[in-house]
């Protein structure tokens, strides 16, 4: 009997999606229509399905710790490996890497590619697909999976379908008068960004059509090394591969591709707009998130995070409130959120790539003011978790203990702090912060000194196997 193999690419950054979605922590770490994130909703769809192996999630470096931590938040997910990249460069690296890791998982394994960042709402219907998508990919075929058009999007690519399974051609995301002539053509089908092929056509079509990135992704398989649920891929091999969409570098060179048509509620949320077309909306067309009083609003997507957001008389808009960030823009424009992003890079800001809450291995931080020689933060500490040994050469330290117990590392003195007392460490002065009971330690850090930066760290030892990052 076959068995399919998730693969899961989790290493985008969803920047149309900002300022909910930052480089640090992208869309589909975030919780955006349930419970669970993006991500966590994507793993938990495919242990639906019938002899599914444990799942592989290929992520970025930076993103480790947080992807392993939301898996582990599941509860019910024992097996997994996550491949750390230590750069993007696009899909078809990513499969071909994860592909080359499946080496030897036998003949009958097929593999099945999912983005981590699209929701399906017909999950019944979603397995179909899957299994109908299996027999073909077990016949030899590359099988992407086209979606059932509702409107002429222009935010899509598109499958042109041609006898039976066979596909025609691959289309870029259209203008508008040729997303109608494909609606009303009816052959064409949404690109979902889906795959399934059995692991030897994977192998043998990518070397064929793609063979520079076979080669890196091949060396970087075998340079790579395990740590835990980690693998890393050899990180000059990486380095040395090109950068391209699996579309570019395999499907539209392939006689392979074959397409499961289905209706699956499926959306790539790919902006601000997409994610107001699948929520659910009050009486006047809004999706409301948060603090928000809304008076003489219709059709807007209104969301506030820190405090209280009103409205008066505004209709087809994107307010969006983070502690740090705000943007208003016509909901029809949603997809050049991308363009403030690109100017954010420009200025070199920190809002396009961290919030003020930065999550690390052991809990987070969040930034509560800052000024050119102090900063003040609050700090969580997860029970039995513990910072790195470290110094700082340019800054002192002040904690202050507001809920649970700490464990420090001051210099040559080891000792317990509860709530209400502090500890001073000076600067070049080595410690470690630690959470040794059984609530979240929270501690407020003052930080002074003539540099602030998070590169003014020297680790000697840590849990996590961070050097300075």
């Amino acid at each position: 009997m076959p068995k399919i193999q998730p693969i899961i690419l989790a290493g985008g950054t969803g920047s149309r999606l900002w300022p909910l979605s930052r480089e640090l922590y992208p869309k589909q770490l975030l919780r955006l229509t349930a419970d669970t994130s993006l991500l966590q909703t994507t793993i938990l769809r495919v242990a639906k399905i019938p002899d599914v192996l444990p799942p592989i999630i290929v992520v970025g470096e930076e993103h480790r710790f947080i992807t392993l931590s939301q898996i582990e938040d599941l509860g019910s997910v024992e097996q997994f490996s996550i491949l750390l990249e230590s750069e993007g460069k696009n899909t078809a690296p990513a499969i071909c890497g994860a592909a080359n890791f499946c080496k030897g998982a036998g003949e009958d394994v097929i593999l099945l590619v999912l983005p981590a960042d699209h929701i399906v709402l017909k999950e019944d219907r979603f397995v179909e697909a899957v299994a109908r998508a299996l027999d073909l990919a077990l016949a030899g075929a590359v099988v992407t999976f086209g979606i059932q058009p509702t409107s002429p999007e222009t935010g899509y690519g598109y499958i042109e379908k041609g006898e039976g399974t066979q596909v025609v051609s691959f289309k870029e995301k259209p203008d508008q008068k040729t997303a109608e002539k494909y609606l009303a053509q009816g052959n064409y089908y949404w690109n979902s960004g889906m795959f399934a092929f059995s692991l030897d056509t994977a192998l043998s079509e990518i070397q064929k059509f793609a063979p520079d990135i076979f080669s890196a992704m091949e060396k970087a398989v075998a340079g790579g090394g395990r740590d835990g649920h980690f693998f890393r891929f050899e990180k000059e091999a990486m380095a040395s591969c090109p950068s391209d969409s699996i579309d570019y570098a395999l499907m539209e060179k392939t006689n392979r591709a074959e397409v499961v048509v289905a209706d699956l509620g499926w959306s790539d949320i790919g902006s601000w707009g997409a994610l107001w077309e699948v929520q659910d909306k009050d009486k006047d067309g809004n999706v409301v998130k948060g603090d928000v009083i809304l008076t003489e609003t219709k059709n807007c997507f209104i969301s506030s995070e820190s405090r209280l957001v009103t409205t008066v008389g505004i209709e087809d808009t994107l307010v969006v409130e983070t502690a740090d960030a705000v943007i208003v823009a016509p909901l029809s424009r949603s997809q050049d959120v991308k363009k403030v992003v690109a100017q954010l890079k420009e200025k070199k800001r920190d809002e396009f790539r961290v919030h003020l809450t930065v999550y690390r291995p052991w809990g987070s931080y969040t930034v509560l003011e800052e000024q050119s020689r102090f900063q003040i933060k609050k700090i969580i500490v997860t029970p039995g978790a513990k910072l790195s040994l470290q110094k700082h050469h340019h800054r002192s330290e002040h904690w202050i203990v507001v809920r649970g117990t700490a464990e420090v590392t001051n210099g040559d003195e080891v000792l317990l702090l509860h709530e209400n007392q502090s500890t001073y460490i000076p600067a070049g002065t080595k410690h470690r912060l630690g959470n040794p009971g059984v609530i979240e330690l929270e501690l407020i850090e003052v930080q002074n000194g003539s540099y602030l930066g998070e590169d003014d760290i020297v680790r000697f030892d840590d849990e996590y196997g961070r050097e300075n990052d």
